[in-house]
């Protein structure tokens, strides 16, 4: 055996890629965990198929995970892929372009028959035409190898080849350096009850590991230092389980039992799914009938005193909006939250988008304004998750929580909070008659808050409370239905006011990077970490850059204007046709220029840089 050369890395990119039924998001969770334990900063994306049971074999079957992890501050899953790992031809053709010349590929060369080539389109074998001159290839007899492995076990054939992905996944911990025994530990729970399935699993792991170790094929090995973070205590999180656990803590800091009332859609069904975890701490989870169902439930949630959110993705949202209308006029406190994906109609339900800010913003009838927050990063989705419910209860309106697919399904070190650093989460509830009216106490269900502008919360059954609640447009002060054109241009007024209130609390924005200069990115919602890390390689190269990021959408934050003013050009990128962009040059009539991707993933960072050096150096329209 000869004696490995070990190198040491800065940060590294890896992506698995193969079929849905090869195990790739389970492998890539998998290694997720170990470089967590070996405390690396990391970011990853997880890509799905679009199509549900796609042939195997083919392009538009192939599932994707790409993990950027190091002992750096790993903003994005990465630019370019240092290692790919392809179990059959469509995996390769699809994600050969993401690999950087010189980087590994790692093939299943028993997937390389003519049956698997014809599947995937092709009518030469790459591995045989010229394709892969210039990567460092590595032809690995994955399936053979975990044949001969299970030969002697009782597991069936296909049994045996859903297995090759341990062997995929024990070969690439030992390449980086990662920890096994976090993968042992999860196989020996995960196929507790399932001897042999735990057996077999467990053999090919080790056996992949182990085959790292004695093959020639491997001459170097890499080590990857543990990231130098922010003392605490940290988790590996995905973007659905922050939000869910944001909700829990909104639950728990206010006292309002949590109901969640949820149609199945992509990518919002995990959100669904982790809340359904939560029941020890009174967690209602409801899967409803449809989409109408779902708000219809949540909404009567939120009249009955608890603290009620909804969640589906864009074309759930279309179906809900009637009911969001009714929720506003109402004035009654719940949370939306969308989780983005391409569109439009099913569009690219796997894929990530921030295509639904406009219908956020203004998909209702009549002028029905509502506070919309934005999460940036699968960490940052607890917080959001929390900012949304407090302000939907203080100031007693649906709000809009804004995620995208990659945030839902990517995964981030996360500190894990102190809950009483939290922001405050106060209630109150309505009990006594708040108004005096011809010498009587009487109830107005809808005088309001001289400071939030919110309307009394007072829940069903309370003695003396009775109050008259709907669709028609009320009486300001009374709840009663009112005709009265002036009535109804002013509790119009009001409602939008209430909203715009919300920007007397926002905290100053922070500038990242140069507080002033050329050119001033502003991002919203995932965008974030690809344009900090092109901000650093910016300011690297002399460039005077900086950069804000919105939670708050609507309103935005009070100071915005003076900060777009500090600098020569502002660029919005987004991830779709331009939405962000129209609601600040509305706002602030200026010449601001959009970068826009619409491709169902996200930005990597050398293309922002590339973008706006072309602007700086007048090559960019």
């Amino acid at each position: 055996m000869a004696e490995k050369t070990i190198e040491r890395l800065s940060e590294a990119t890896i992506l698995f890629a193969g079929d849905s039924g090869d195990g790739m998001q389970l492998t890539g969770s998998q290694f997720t965990l170990a470089t967590a334990f070996a405390m690396n900063d990391l970011a990853t994306l997880p890509d799905f198929p679009a199509e549900i049971r796609a042939p195997a074999g083919t392009t538009y079957g192939v599932s994707g995970f790409q993990l950027h992890f190091g002992s750096v501050d790993i903003r994005t899953p990465g630019d370019e892929v240092d290692l790919l790992v392809a179990m059959n031809p469509a995996a390769l053709k699809v994600n050969l372009s993401r690999v950087r010349k010189g980087g590994t590929v790692v093939v299943n060369v028993n997937a390389f028959e003519r049956r698997d080539l014809d599947l995937a389109g092709l009518k030469v074998s790459p591995l045989e035409d010229g394709t892969l001159e210039g990567y460092h290839v590595i032809p690995v007899e994955l399936t053979r190898l975990t044949r001969e492995a299970l030969a002697h076990t009782e597991l069936n054939q296909k049994e045996i080849d859903r297995s090759k992905n341990m062997f995929a996944l024990g070969l690439s911990l030992w390449l980086y350096s990662r920890p096994i025994e976090p993968a042992e530990r999860w196989i020996n729970k995960k196929f507790a009850r399932k001897d042999s399935i735990r057996e077999a699993n467990l053999q090919l792991l080790r056996k992949g590991y182990h085959f790292g170790e004695t093959t020639e094929q491997f001459a170097v090995r890499y080590e990857v230092s543990p990231a130098k973070l922010p003392p605490g205590k940290y988790r590996a999180i995905q973007g659905a389980t922050a939000l869910a656990l944001g909700f829990v803590a909104a639950s728990e800091r206010s006292g309002l039992p949590l109901f969640y009332g949820s149609y199945p859609i992509t990518p919002a069904s995990d959100l669904l799914h982790s809340l359904s975890r939560y029941k020890q701490f009174g967690v209602m989870t409801f899967q409803a009938e449809d989409e109408i169902a779902a708000i219809g439930s949540t909404i009567g949630a939120a009249f009955g005193g608890s603290l009620a959110v909804t969640g589906t993705s864009g074309p759930g949202v279309a179906l809900k909006t009637e009911a969001i209308g009714l929720a506003l006029i109402m004035e009654l406190p719940l949370v939306i939250v969308n989780l983005q994906r391409g569109g439009p109609s099913t569009g690219l339900p796997t894929k990530t988008e921030q295509s639904d800010l406009l219908q956020a913003m203004y998909g209702r009838n009549g002028d029905a304004p509502i506070p919309v927050v934005a999460a940036s990063t699968p960490g940052d989705c607890f917080e959001a998750a929390y900012e949304a419910s407090r302000l939907a209860v203080k100031y007693m309106t649906p709000v809009m929580l804004l995620v995208d697919g990659y945030l839902a399904n990517g995964s981030e070190p996360w500190p894990i909070p102190d809950t009483a650093t939290l922001p405050d989460f106060p209630v109150s509830f309505t009990t006594k008659p708040n108004h005096e009216q011809d010498g009587a106490q009487v109830f107005l269900p809808y005088l309001r808050d001289p400071e939030t502008l919110a309307r009394p919360w007072a829940t069903p059954g309370t003695a003396g409370l009775e109050h008259r609640i709907g669709g028609i447009e009320k009486q300001e002060g009374t709840g009663n239905v009112s005709y009265d054109p002036v009535n109804h241009e002013r509790m119009t007024r009001l409602r939008a006011e209430k909203v715009d209130r919300i920007a007397r609390e926002l905290p100053p924005l922070p500038v990242y990077g140069e507080e002033s200069g050329d050119i001033l990115l502003v991002g919203w919602g995932s965008t974030r970490g690809s344009i900090e890390a092109a901000v650093d390689r910016l300011r690297a190269r002399g460039r005077r850059v900086g950069a804000v990021h919105l939670r708050h959408l609507n309103p935005l934050p009070a100071d915005l204007g003076d900060v777009l003013s500090r600098f020569g050009a502002v660029v919005v990128p987004e991830l779709n046709n331009g939405q962000l962009v129209r609601i600040l040059r509305d706002r602030f009539v200026l010449p601001i220029r959009p970068f826009n991707l619409v491709q169902g993933r996200p930005f990597r960072a050398g293309e922002l840089v590339e973008h706006v050096e072309g602007i700086l150096d007048g090559k960019a329209g």
